[in-house]
């Protein structure tokens, strides 16, 4: 195979886009553009304009292409949508930009840019450039063999299947993934992988550890792996069909994270104690040192990603599950786990009200529909405060991790290598089986 040109979904539903283009941009084959521009919508269609308020071109498409040494700057993008630390920044990015009007009056923003030149944002967007380089090239290697896959599975669908929703009589089963993307392969944010333009990369490590892991990919029974990875994994990572898909993936099963020998957990008893505790893992870290070295600063904002607590009022908590599930429960009168897997992470969960008992699952599903955000992750225990006539008056959800938990655990790995682990074994500890291919 050949290195693939990527395109990376920057924007969607925009009602203008404002930035520069720093350097000579081509605009639709016809005219030179260079400086501040902006773009949106003119009767139905898009049209750009220069600094001095001149319209360039227009229609339901504008292709910028790049000259030599030319890069682009956003301003005002948004990242991490929807979750705990969302924020906007000026975003500066390589390529070629592809700008499309929408039947609504909105814009898509797409980059246009090689793979490899991709990861370096991608790695360092994730993770802090700054992090062990036996971490950075294994993590290299996955978001190439995640995007890959992922992009394969998707040209081989016959239409959009991000969404998936089983709905019977009092229970909903949703899970979310990627294939929504019509216009473009992969979007910028965390429902894909993070992608925040080149004033990430502050560190030539991440170039060194791009380059050195140039078309590597890890491999299962001859086929890209789909590598997913979270951000930590609270001790256990988590079985693929138990998030996604109820397809079992043979190299994204639950492991251990840690060197000890430990039994999965299996009953409820069980991962309500490992959520309680503190066990001895690889993610389990509060050592700031450690953490400034491999976290971005937005995320070492976030201090209890390995164990955590969230409470509401139990009217705080109606109110939100109105919004999030547009189901009214009445009074909420009990919540429980009904299933979970080996990391803890719950599968299923009932939630009993007054005028509706629902029990709603996958993962990600039970973290928007208990948090305005989302929780940072569905292995949680829950505390229930009870009342006159025995009323709940508040829940506390005893957490642990942060993330969905399937495949690499990046706090985990990146721990590891800092204690000299190297990539191959990194990767071989959390993709049981697989192993690594260069293949361009």
């Amino acid at each position: 195979m050949n290195e693939p040109i990527i395109k990376v979904g920057l924007l969607e539903h925009a009602s203008v886009v404002r930035g520069t283009f720093e350097g000579k941009f081509e605009v639709n084959n016809e005219f030179t553009l260079e400086g501040s521009y902006e773009v949106r919508n003119d009767h139905g269609l898009a049209v750009i304009i220069d600094r001095m308020g001149k319209p360039y071109a227009r229609g339901n498409e504008i292709r910028c292409r790049a000259e030599s040494g030319s890069r682009c700057r956003i301003h005002d993008m948004m990242i991490g949508q929807k979750f705990h630390w969302e924020r906007r920044e000026d975003q500066v990015f390589d390529g070629n930009f592809l700008f499309l009007n929408q039947p609504d009056g909105t814009l898509i923003v797409i980059n246009e840019i090689p793979l490899e030149q991709y990861l370096a944002s991608v790695i360092s967007s994730e993770m802090s450039s700054s992090a062990p380089s036996e971490f950075l090239q294994a993590h290299a290697v996955i978001s190439r063999s995640w995007l890959v896959a992922v992009i394969e599975k998707g040209r081989s669908m016959t239409g959009p299947a991000a969404l998936c929703t089983i709905q019977k009589e009092g229970e909903i089963t949703r899970w979310y993934g990627r294939e929504d993307h019509l216009d473009y392969d992969v979007c910028a944010n965390d429902h894909c992988q993070r992608y925040h333009g080149l004033g990430h990369i502050r560190s030539e490590s991440v170039l060194a550890a791009v380059q050195k892991t140039r078309g590597k990919f890890l491999v299962y029974d001859g086929k890209i792996c789909d590598a997913r990875y979270s951000k930590s994994c609270g001790g256990w990572t988590e079985n693929f069909e138990n998030t996604w898909e109820d397809i079992p993936v043979p190299y994204l099963v639950s492991v251990n994270d840690s060197s000890l020998n430990r039994i999965p957990l299996k009953t409820e008893k069980e991962s309500t104690q490992w959520i309680l505790s503190t066990p001895e893992a690889y993610c389990h870290t509060n050592d700031e040192s450690i953490l400034r070295n491999i976290l971005p600063s937005f995320d070492q904002e976030t201090k209890d990603f390995y164990r955590w607590r969230v409470g509401y009022e139990r009217e705080e908590l109606e109110n939100i599950l109105l919004e999030k599930s547009g189901i009214d429960f009445g009074t909420v009168m009990d919540i429980m786990p009904i299933r979970r897997g080996s990391s803890g992470r719950i599968i299923q969960l009932r939630i009993c009200g007054t005028k509706h008992t629902i029990i709603v699952g996958k993962e990600l599903e039970i973290r928007r529909w208990l948090s305005k955000t989302h929780l940072k992750s569905s292995a949680f225990a829950v505390e229930i405060v009870h009342g006159a006539k025995n009323i709940p008056q508040r829940f506390i959800f005893h957490g642990a991790g942060w993330g969905h938990g399937v495949g690499l655990c990046q706090i985990g790995a990146a721990v590891m290598a800092m204690h000299g682990v190297n990539a191959e074994k990194i990767l071989q500890h959390y993709y049981l089986g697989a192993a690594i291919r260069k293949l361009y």
